[in-house]
């Protein structure tokens, strides 16, 4: 039985894989492409979807050959020990439509637990990374740090500000006023609220400090796996809610967290109740 890379050797992979599908992205970036819908006019693909996620999955074969992939574009697939939950452009939209938040996303997992991750922004060139130790950031201009921001301890709702994806057209169809009076409810709560539309940069600046809340009801494994283990590494507060499979989550910690359909991400230090009825009532089971 082969051995599995440490989490550390785990992170730096991720790392040395996310850069290396940077480029091409960069170059595509804001150039004419093709854009497909998926399930909705907002869940869109492109070409460099698949192509990145191809890219990484070679990548992380050769790095690690015991592994198997659950990726957005392509499914799970293989038999592996060490799972790598891949994003290839987390934030399509936001890629598609020239505005720049979007990232590429890895986690990998052991015995379906997150232990190592990347979530990685080329155009603004900033990795944010996780594993057992810490959480790192690197940017453009400082090599890479441990991500450990001062803690916001006692701010009050109306002095933080929050970012989420809540409702969207799945939330507004499904619950019609409700969902758009929450929404209001939110607006009037925090200083600001800000859609960036790329789950996986929403909690990474919650890990930075950048934003101090987050909250989101429907979302995927490739959308949060690095991600949440990047927050909880930096400080901050990762609650899962919602159920999908066997398993259901009630805002406690849970080692499954990334399975998870919504969630509450804060910052270190930040207390935030008003976001946490959100997914109680809003969260999409599966």
């Amino acid at each position: 039985m082969s051995t599995i890379p440490s989490p550390a050797d785990l992170r730096t992979i991720a790392v040395s894989a996310a850069q290396s599908v940077g480029t091409p992205l960069k170059e595509a970036f804001r150039a004419a492409m093709e854009v497909e819908t998926k399930t909705s006019n907002s869940d869109l693909v492109t070409i460099h979807d698949n192509r990145t996620e191809e890219a990484l999955i070679q990548r992380l074969s050769e790095a690690v050959p015991d592994s198997r992939f659950t990726g957005e574009e392509g499914g799970s697939h293989g038999e592996g020990r060490v799972e790598w939950i891949i994003d290839p452009i987390d934030g399509t939209s936001n890629f598609a439509h020239g505005f720049d938040h979007f990232s590429i996303s890895i986690g990998a997992a052991v015995d379906d637990v997150v232990v190592a991750g990347v979530v990685y922004d080329p155009i603004n060139e900033l990795t944010f990374s996780a594993d057992d130790d810490a959480a790192y950031l690197r940017t453009r201009d400082l090599p890479e740090s441990v991500l450990a921001p001062a803690p916001k301890t006692g701010v009050a709702e109306p002095n933080l500000n929050l970012l989420t994806n809540f409702p969207g057209p799945w939330m507004v169809n499904r619950h019609g006023d409700e969902a758009l009076r929450t929404f209001g409810q939110l607006v009037t709560a925090y200083a600001t609220v800000r859609r960036i539309v790329s789950g996986a940069l929403e909690l990474c600046y919650a890990a930075a400090g950048w934003a101090d809340v987050v909250v989101n009801c429907r979302t995927s494994p490739w959308d949060i796996a690095p991600a949440q283990l990047i927050l909880t590494r930096a400080g901050g507060t990762f609650r899962p809610y919602g159920a999908r499979g066997e398993l259901s989550f009630d805002g406690a910690p849970s080692p499954h967290a990334h399975l998870a359909p919504g969630y509450v991400g804060l910052a270190p230090g930040v207390e935030s109740p008003t976001a946490e009825e959100v997914p109680a009532r809003f969260v999409w089971n599966q």
